[in-house]
């Protein structure tokens, strides 16, 4: 397996930028499918070629049946959709942090006194905690969708390339040429219990992933109305005090009298 550090360092830099569930997806990422895919599923298939058998002496048919069972690694299948999967999360960190970049010179300027302090940073609080909210709810919106989509996409790849989520002990291979034209070939595949249930938990982390996506989308929109809510109340109260100020003023001024 190849070196993962720089994607998980990009990764890693997105979680300052997500919200919880994102983080929590972040985190089914990199436990679940770089970790696993690099420690455990690498060494399970890497003996799918030299271990595969076929009853024939006929030269090319082992191959040409291997081929015609597998016609792309699922390592390097894995592989693609995990870095597929992973550049929208790359797209939305890279705009994020051109936002941020401008409300933190913002914020330096208005320290500086170079600008007036009614202006204000829209996406960085006091604190500095990055709000999700306007073009950042938008960008953050379109990656989820994205994500989701390409997850759908791999999914549904996975059975229209190999058919089925089950490895068979055998087959009959019926590749004509290079193998016999009747008889055809019956080829053994090595570990197929294994390598199913790697399959299986593989599909079931892309479900996770789509369900940790759409619970993320309703958290979104739901805080989003929250937030909605909210500003109506303010400004009732705003205007309840500037109604109530004339009459202040007045009890004031009698007071002092």
């Amino acid at each position: 397996m190849g070196d993962w550090s720089y994607l998980s360092s990009l990764l890693d830099k997105v979680q300052s930028y997500s919200t919880v569930v994102g983080k929590v997806w972040m985190s089914v990422l990199f436990l679940f499918r770089i970790f696993v895919l690099g420690a455990a599923a690498d060494k399970v298939w890497r003996d799918e070629v030299s271990e595969f058998r076929c009853d024939t002496l006929e030269p090319g048919c082992e191959h040409a049946c291997y081929n015609w069972m597998f016609p792309i690694s699922f390592i390097h299948y894995w592989l693609l959709q995990i870095i597929f999967v992973s550049t929208p999360a790359l797209v939305y960190l890279g705009h994020a942090v051109h936002i941020v970049h401008k409300d933190k010179r913002m914020i330096h300027d208005i320290i500086d006194g170079s600008i007036s302090d009614l202006k204000k940073p829209k996406y960085v609080d006091e604190r500095g905690k990055v709000k999700v909210k306007g073009i950042l709810f938008c960008t953050y919106m379109t990656q989820l969708v994205f994500k989701i989509l390409l997850e759908f996409g791999f999914s549904f790849g996975h059975f229209y390339i190999f058919g089925t989520a089950f490895i068979v002990p055998y087959f009959h291979c019926t590749m004509s040429p290079p193998c016999a034209r009747f008889t055809g070939a019956q080829c053994y595949v090595s570990r197929p219990t294994e390598k199913t249930v790697f399959i299986i938990f593989m599909l079931v982390v892309s479900g996770l992933s789509v369900f940790l996506n759409v619970l993320e989308i309703i958290y979104l929109l739901c805080s989003r109305r929250r937030d909605h809510k909210k500003r109506p109340n303010q400004r009732s109260r705003l205007s309840t005090a500037l109604e109530c100020l004339p009459y202040c003023c007045v009890f004031d001024l009698f007071m002092i009298f």
